[in-house]
């Protein structure tokens, strides 16, 4: 049974191929805030304003030793695209098996113009500088969300 994240305790670990040719771990960013969000697809209207909603406020999540993670289980050569094409200031997560998305259980079932699809709801999560599981958001409405996240890291 794969470990899951709850507020509170530390977040398992885990380790994902990310944009630049990366492979980040949970352990590399100790010391660090980390804001972990999951989004159904790269280059769709949500998640393109999404991603550049972070984007525009990187350097406050930064001022807060805070890094921000996009994750889908879309590819990496899709990221680098959607991540070149946005000009993302952070780097995006491949999850195709869905490790993080299990650990973070974000994996439900979702209407597509009637059909039952399984999806990645758009969820975020805030982990502290020790790897404890700080916040969740679960159905994220885009708007005001990356404001919402800034004023929960103050918090910490």
């Amino acid at each position: 049974m794969p470990k899951k994240a709850v507020i509170g305790k530390k977040v398992p670990a885990f380790k994902l191929d990310a944009t630049g040719e990366q492979i980040i771990k949970l352990s590399d960013l100790k010391g660090k805030n980390i804001v972990v969000y999951f989004y159904p697809k790269d280059s769709t209207p949500g998640c393109t304003t999404e991603g550049q909603n972070f984007r525009d406020n990187n350097t406050k999540f930064k001022r807060r030793s805070t890094v921000v993670l996009g994750v889908s289980r879309d590819s990496i050569k899709s990221h680098e695209n959607f991540k070149s094409k946005q000009k993302f200031n952070f780097d995006l997560l491949s999850d195709p098996d869905e490790e993080l998305c299990n650990i973070f259980d974000v994996i439900k079932m979702k209407n597509m113009y009637g059909k039952k699809v399984r999806g990645i709801e758009r969820s975020t999560f805030l982990i502290d500088d020790k790897g404890v599981l700080r916040k969740e958001w679960r159905k994220v409405k885009v708007d005001g969300h990356v404001e919402e996240v800034l004023e929960a890291i103050k918090e910490l």
